[in-house]
């Protein structure tokens, strides 16, 4: 594929693995670990294989191994201990690289091998909150450092999002209503950013209640139909990057006049843009959450 990133800047590889660019030069000089290109101005570049090399060092030297252990290893030698070592481990780094690198190469089978070695092992909602949420944490970073493209993202989300569809559609189909709550989940005008919400899905089906997904960029308006089917809704938002900062304070406001018409009417509410508006001069209706797992517990 003409798209896929083949090349690093040292600050690319300090952003990817978490090793400092100073400790790179060092290892590089120290014990030739990595053989980088360069420009014509002398700019050290790096090559795929290179980054992968050096995400098998760093978790193996997070694993105890002394860097000059690892330098006297072939190649392949490497990457069979990190197969080995990653197999009696109880931490999420090795998965979390792999899925990166899935990601940086666009390549879905790395990405699906990966998963495939997880679910062996873990439920799937273990593996979302133990590997797939830090992996999203980690991506928002290297989008914003322009260490990855958009389309490195959207690549890596879409899996992700079939994973969610896939295991939800598995849970729905056992049919297991036992409760009477409504829960609408949405998201506002302009917001795109749906996997938190359907997660939040997820569990909400996988508890035995009632689940409305409504999805991404849902008008105030459309919501209050609901009012008409439902007197006891819960209502669910994510707020990832809408409404802006200067906007949400107003937004709130205005869901609370159009929607909250009853004692029976909740909103429950999660995101990074809440770090925006004063928590604490909620309606006591509006309920603000700080992570998905803290909102999963007052299910």
């Amino acid at each position: 594929m003409n798209n896929i990133k083949s090349t690093f800047s040292i600050k690319d590889l300090e952003n990817l693995t978490g090793i400092k660019a100073h400790t790179i030069r060092i290892w590089e000089k120290r014990y030739n670990l990595l053989q980088p290109e360069r420009t014509d101005t002398n700019i050290r570049y790096y090559s795929l294989s290179n980054l992968q090399k050096l995400l098998n060092i760093s978790y193996l030297n997070n694993n105890g191994y002394k860097i000059s252990k690892i330098a006297a290893l072939k190649n392949d030698d490497i990457s069979q201990l990190v197969k080995e070592v990653a197999e009696n481990d109880t931490t999420n780094n090795h998965a979390i690289d792999a899925f990166k690198l899935s990601m940086l190469n666009f390549d879905q089978k790395l990405f699906y091998d990966t998963y495939e070695s997880l679910i062996k092992e873990k439920s799937f909602g273990e593996i979302f909150y133990q590997d797939l949420i830090p992996l999203l944490s980690e991506i928002g970073m290297l989008w914003q450092t322009d260490t990855i493209t958009p389309a490195h993202e959207h690549f890596l989300t879409s899996l992700i999002r079939q994973k969610i569809l896939v295991n939800t559609e598995i849970i729905q189909s056992q049919n297991q209503v036992n409760s009477d709550k409504i829960f609408v989940l949405y998201l506002p005008d302009n917001e795109i950013h749906e996997l938190g919400l359907m997660v939040i899905n997820y569990e909400i089906i996988a508890k035995g209640h009632q689940s409305i997904f409504l999805g991404q960029s849902v008008p105030l308006d459309s919501l209050k139909d609901l009012l008409n089917y439902y007197d006891d809704i819960t209502f669910i938002s994510y707020f990832t990057v809408k409404p802006e900062k200067d906007d949400i304070a107003d937004y709130i406001k205005d869901f609370s006049q159009t929607l909250i018409v009853k004692d029976s009417i909740k909103f429950w509410i999660l995101g990074r843009m809440l770090d925006e508006i004063d928590l604490n001069s909620l309606p006591k209706q509006i309920i603000p959450f700080k992570t998905i797992k803290d909102l999963v517990k007052k299910l």
